[in-house]
Parts: structure tokens; sequence; C-alpha cells
């Protein structure tokens, strides 16, 4: 008899009156929200104007959602493919399957189309958010635990998650919490980031960075716990090669961008009162200047007359040759 758990939903929908609310949807859409918040934070002390980076998410949200359930439907195939499965089943969103590696990328894509729109550079734009994200993904885990999913192997631990839903098969019992584990994860992810950021002054890219390898690094041991059907390569989990591999990719990066753009940006995007100060110069002093040349220029074209009209005094044939 187990003395302490963590007890799962009963049902992972509330209704408010006729409209269904979806715990995993929720903790997604609230994630979403903790990172435009602390990135629109982090944006404004790096000197970019408030609001930017909604402005960006606008894109790099909606591609990231793409680009997740892309990931997932197709390292997972079988879940909507295989036989006695209904494929209608890929485009179900609200039922889990959100694939990070999948996310991050088409999000990238996305964000990266926002930031020429607004005429910032994306590398700054991902060191902003790169806390916020990883603090998204905190909150998100959460959704699994709603949807009774990604757990790992059955444990005696007291924070044990007591599994009841038995849709995958998977015999009702208390198993590791891996969506808690790798919340958890996150959470700390998120506040070494702030802090190297702040103590190294990171710069470029080098914060995203930094949160892409330190994620990578706890998704790999809190992957090998997991239990859930994956495809597997030489013994090891799809998603621990990628984790791997995006490790390798993200150290590279960080150890290639401080040797040859050390430091961090002096201007992200300019401020608006800049921009009109700049504009109230040009006003102020484009009169100003057309005015004195007009006055250079009316004063030299009397004198020039002045003479004309001297020499052609003191020699009139000179008036009929012009």
């Amino acid at each position: 008899m187990e003395l302490a758990y963590i007890p799962s939903p009963s049902r992972g929908v509330l209704y408010l009156g006729p409209v269904p609310l979806r715990g995993y949807a929720f903790c997604i859409i609230l994630g979403v929200f903790v990172a435009i918040w602390l990135g629109n934070r982090r944006w404004v002390a790096r000197g970019g104007r408030p609001g930017t980076v909604a402005d960006v998410a606008v894109w790099a949200v909606p591609f990231g959602l793409i680009g997740g359930r892309l990931y997932h439907v197709i390292t997972d195939y079988q879940l909507y493919f295989g036989a006695g499965r209904d494929w209608v089943d890929a485009f179900k969103v609200w039922e889990g399957g959100l694939g990070i590696w999948g996310a991050i990328a088409f999000g990238a894509v996305g964000a990266w189309i926002g930031a020429r729109r607004m005429g910032i550079p994306l590398p700054a734009y991902a060191d902003a958010v790169a806390p916020g994200i990883a603090l998204a993904q905190a909150i998100g885990r959460w959704g699994n635990w709603f949807n009774q999913e990604l757990y790992g192997r059955e444990t005696d631990l007291p924070w044990a998650v007591h599994i009841t839903s038995s849709l995958d098969g998977r015999v009702p019992g208390y198993y590791h919490p891996t969506f808690l584990y790798e919340s958890l994860w996150c959470i700390g992810v998120a506040l070494l980031v702030i802090w190297a950021d702040r103590r190294f002054k990171l710069g470029h890219g080098r914060a995203f960075a930094l949160y892409v390898a330190a994620y990578c690094a706890g998704r790999f041991w809190i992957e090998y716990m997991r239990v859930d059907e994956a495809h597997e390569i030489l013994g090891l989990r799809l998603n621990n090669w990628t984790s791997i591999v995006v490790f390798l990719l993200a150290v590279l990066y960080f150890v290639l961008s401080a040797r040859k753009r050390p430091g961090r940006e002096a201007v992200v995007e300019p401020r608006a009162e800049d921009d009109t100060e700049a504009a109230e110069g040009d006003v102020s002093g484009d009169p100003g200047d057309s005015g004195d040349t007009g006055d250079a220029d009316l004063a030299g074209a009397t004198e020039a007359s002045r003479a004309d009209a001297d020499d052609t005094a003191a020699d009139p044939t000179r008036a009929k040759g012009k």
C-alpha cells in the first residue's frame, strides 16, 4: 500500500457550461503567455521596444505548434496510420502529442519571418525568449499529467504518479512521473540561462544555445526512463539520439559564436523615442540648413548681379553679347 503518491486527475477536461476546457491545451496556452511575458521583459531590458516579442510570437507560436505536431505524427506514425488506427486522430492536438524538437525548429522559422518583418536580429530575439521557452515547457509538461501519459517505469517512491487509465494498454499502477522530472528540469534550465546571461552578458544567440544544450542534457536521461512506445536505434530511443545531436550542435554554435562575435549586441532595436527624436531632428534641421543655404545663395546671386551691372555700365557691348 502506497503511503504517498501523486494522484492523476479523474478527467482531463473541465466544462465551463457547454465549452470544454482541456487540461493539455490550457497548459500549452498558459506556457505561451508566460514565455511572451518574460521574453518581453528581457527584450525591453536589452533595449528593445515593448510588444515586439508578442508581434514576433504571432508568427513563431503557430509555426511551433504545427512543427511540434508534425514531428510527433512522423516519429510515431504507427499511432495514426497503423492497423486499426484512424488517421483523423493525427489532427487532434488537444489529446496530446507535441514534439519539442519540431516545435523549436518550426517555431524558429516563424520567428525568423517575424523578426525580418520587424527588422530585428533573430539571435538577439532568441536570447531574450530562451528562459521563457524553458518555463513554457515546464508548464506544458503538466498537460501530460492531465492526459495520464508519458510516465516512466513502475516505482514505489513516494512521489510516484498513480495512473488509473489503461487506454494505452498499460496496467494501472504507480510509475515514475517523468513529466514532473522534465518540468523541474526546465525550471532549472530557465534559472541557469537567466543567471549565465547576467553573469557573462551572453549575446548573438548564445543564451538560446545554452538553453538548448542544457535542455538536451536533461531530456536524455529523462527520455531514457520512459517506457512508452517509441522507435529505437542501436538500443537508444529516437529522442535520445535527437538529444545527443542537438546538444552537440548547440555547444558547437556557442563556442564558434563566442570566438567570432564576443560580447552582446549594443542595440537590438531602436526605441520609439529614438525614432521620434531622429525625426524631429530631421524636421528641425532641414529647414534651418536649407534656410542658411538659401540666404547664402541669395547673397551670392545679389553680388553677382551687382558685378554684372557694373561691367555692363563700363562696357555696353557686353549686354548685347549676352
